[in-house]
């Protein structure tokens, strides 16, 4: 990849109590030398140029590695009414990426400090050495965009020890301190050269864009970001420094990753936590920025969006009570316990009586992943559950400032309104936040929070059969269900046999087993949210039998009309089983395998001729049970010259012949008469255009006239076929009729099965 080194010095770096000039080592930019080794959070601040009063710039700019920004201004009460927008390069792929808007319609303190400045909602965009700004004011307006805008790079640094173990190699250096100023103000400027692949900085509004540098400074006294409440506000709405004692909660506590865990700094927040009266709302954020980020970098996101509320913003602590990734990993945001009523600053004139959730990630046209839901779900039943709150209940509160919401609805500071439990940032403020689409699912993660499980229902019963409407077992089955509430939120499930539990599962199984006694009975599922509220599938109807199905017809062999070969003739294969619940199908297991529904009786087979053979098949009722049945039997091909001959016929020899001869005649009277023990008979014939009719007779009676006439020259057909329910010794005797104009009869024996 290709190299850059910063070789200015003396640059300016605005820090939030003075001016931190550094001098900068030269460094690669190769992106796997990206490094594991610690390295702490740091911030940069690059003051915005331009002279006129509606827009302010940075063109583009190498910097240090930084993989958070936003833009600042001075002044928490002054709002920046048009648009900014940045541009980053990746440290990875040296590319540019498109111009991104930040979000700058951020809610304001209740009671911002001295030391409070304005600023975007920081976007996260990955490991960046370079950056680009613009600032506009909105169309139409004439006033002046806010002082003091800069741009404010945050570093999240590598602070845990799981960081530590990420793949990665060699350590770029940053900027290291040369020395510092006290006595210096934030308006400050510098005559130092810009970084030199970038245009040279104008100063604006008293600051200077600079290359930057670490900000090793906080504020001297550290503002409280939420004021106190008015004289209207009720008195359950006020906030309290002392130290409550936490209530246990209807529902268990969700994992949660302590701040030590991210990699929190305390030192720069050093004001003690305050504390609201209870919990009555659940307010859901996004937190803006990139979705495209990677679970393992989630740790270092919350650290940025902490020094970015501390360092750039000036709050006392990062906003936000807890905040969650798109894998569901729940972090700690301010700090005080995350059991305790901590007092936040996420939803302008709300804080007081509620706590907020804030997703990593931009929801506005993507939704928010079920992992997500899930936690947030659980949060919010939890810290709702320590004051007896249902989830998917309403409550009453007291507005902390007069303002319009997303939706236009009024609020009057002191005054009550009815919100959901679980709301959205939108609901108390004027904001898009959180986004279309997780607004769309609020409805699902209040569900899911309150219970009872969601869309419960069986799938499928092992071990059992499905007819009609009732399942068959011979006992032992295998019950098998889904449900959308995730498991995490689920206490147990139940498998119920009329009624009664039979076996207990945790929360996470999707399946569980018993036997049941024979007879008919109720089979169903209940699940028990984590709330205690249950409910329970829809009843099955399951019969435990074990009688094994009939074969009221054992299978038989009868032979069918087709092309007889010597070594295969066509047969029928017939049988009739029953159930006395319900039969499912029949399987033919020899001398091939088949599958046949529990209406058919017959199927077209070939038979090997001269040899034993077993056919075997098993039917098969819906509880499993079976029964077998094996009869063997032997087609036999008995040759013309087998018969007793009167009157004149020719013999015939070719390969198209069975055995490669056959018997002709066109005598009138002419007759073959065989002779046989078995159940079934066919006759065998050559037809063509010239051939003629006989008469069939068995056991001296007359049965058929049969015409061998074919409009196509035919081989080895068997066009006669009789059937006798059982075995016996029977004579069939073929009688040439002499056919006017057509008598020849051409036979190639007879076929029977004994």
């Amino acid at each position: 990849m290709k190299r850059r080194a910063w070789l200015t010095l003396g640059a300016v770096i605005l820090g939030g109590g003075g001016v931190v000039t550094y001098a900068v080592a030269s460094s690669s930019g190769h992106p796997g030398a990206t490094g594991r080794a610690k390295r702490p959070v740091k911030v940069y601040d690059l003051a915005l140029q331009g002279t006129a009063s509606g827009r302010r710039e940075l063109p583009r700019t190498d910097t240090e590695q930084f993989s958070m920004l936003g833009v600042s201004w001075t002044g928490a009460a002054n709002r920046l009414d048009g648009t900014a927008q940045v541009r980053t390069r990746s440290r990875e792929s040296g590319e540019w990426s498109t111009w991104q808007d930040l979000e700058l319609n951020v809610d304001p303190l209740e009671k911002p400090g001295p030391k409070v400045r304005g600023a975007s909602e920081p976007l996260w965009v990955g490991s960046s050495d370079g950056v680009q700004v613009q600032v506009v004011r909105k169309n139409g307006t004439t006033s002046s965009l806010p002082k003091g805008l800069e741009v404010n790079l945050v570093d999240p640094g590598v602070v845990t020890d799981a960081e530590t173990k990420a793949t990665g190699t060699g350590s770029e250096p940053a900027a290291f301190v040369a020395e510092t100023s006290p006595g210096a103000t934030s308006g400050a400027t510098s005559d130092s050269a810009a970084p030199s692949d970038s245009a040279a900085a104008t100063p604006t509004d008293g600051q200077s864009a600079t290359p930057p540098a670490a900000t090793d400074t906080t504020p001297e006294a550290t503002p409280t970001d939420s004021g106190s409440p008015s004289p209207s506000t009720s008195a359950s709405a006020s906030a309290s420094a002392t130290t409550p004692s936490a209530p246990p909660s209807t529902v268990p506590e969700p994992p949660i990753v302590a701040r030590a865990g991210w990699g929190a700094d305390e030192s720069i927040s050093p004001e003690a936590p305050e504390y609201n009266a209870d919990v009555k709302a659940v307010f859901v954020h996004h937190t803006d920025g990139t979705n495209d980020y990677s679970c393992a970098d989630s740790a270092s996101i919350v650290r940025g969006i902490y020094a970015y509320h501390v360092q750039v913003s000036g709050w006392k602590d990062i906003g936000y009570n807890f905040l969650v990734d798109k894998c569901g990993t729940v972090f700690e945001g301010r700090k005080g316990g995350v059991d305790l009523p901590v007092l936040g600053a996420h939803t302008y004139g709300w804080n007081r009586e509620s706590t907020g959730i804030a997703v990593l990630g931009n929801y506005t046209a993507t939704s928010a992943s079920k992992a997500s839901l899930a936690s947030i779900a659980r949060v919010a039943a939890w810290k709702l559950g320590q004051y007896g709150a249902d989830p998917a209940g309403t409550t009453q509160l007291t507005a902390g400032a007069t303002q319009k919401n997303y939706f236009g609805t009024s609020y009057t500071t002191g005054s009550t309104y009815t919100f959901r439990r679980i709301s959205a940032h939108r609901d108390g403020y004027n904001t898009e936040c959180p986004g279309g689409s997780l607004y769309a699912q609020l409805p699902t993660i209040r569900s899911w929070a309150a219970g009872p499980v969601q869309d419960l229902k069986v799938t499928s019963v092992g071990g059992a059969g499905l007819s009609g409407s009732t399942y068959y077992t011979k006992g032992a089955l295998t019950v098998n269900w889904t449900a959308t509430t995730p498991s995490s939120l689920i206490k147990s499930f139940q498998l119920l046999v009329d009624g009664k539990t039979v076996a207990t599962t945790s929360g996470t199984a999707t399946s569980a087993g018993a036997t049941l006694a024979l007879g008919s009975h109720t089979v169903a599922v209940r699940a028990v949210h984590q709330s205690g509220k249950t409910v329970t599938s829809a009843a099955l109807n399951v019969v435990a039998e074990t009688t094994a199905p009939t074969f009221t017809t054992t299978p038989t062999l009868s032979l069918r009309t087709g092309t007889v070969n010597t070594s295969a003739v066509p047969v029928t294969l017939g049988w009739k089983a029953t159930d006395d619940k319900a039969l499912r199908e029949v399987k033919l297991l020899s001398p091939t395998t088949a599958t046949f529904g529990p209406t058919t009786t017959s199927s077209s087979r070939t038979a090997t001729s001269g040899t034993a053979t077993t056919w075997s098949m098993r039917a098969y009722d819906h509880a499993g049970n079976y029964r077998t049945s094996s009869p063997a039997y032997t087609p036999v091909i008995l040759q013309e010259s087998a018969a007793t001959k009167s009157g004149s016929w020719t013999t015939r020899s070719s390969t198209s012949y069975l055995g490669g001869r056959s018997y002709s005649s066109g005598t009138k009277s002419a007759s073959l008469t065989w002779t046989f023990t078995g159940r079934s008979a066919a006759w065998v014939v050559s037809r063509a255009a010239s051939s003629g009719q006989a008469y069939i007779y068995v056991d001296g009676t007359k049965v058929a006239t049969v015409d061998v006439k074919s409009s196509s020259t035919l081989y080895r057909q068997a066009i006669w076929t009789k059937t006798w329910s059982s075995s016996a010794k029977h004579t069939v005797k073929i009688v040439v009729v002499g056919t006017s104009g057509r008598p020849t009869i051409t036979t190639d024996g007879l076929v029977y099965i004994k």
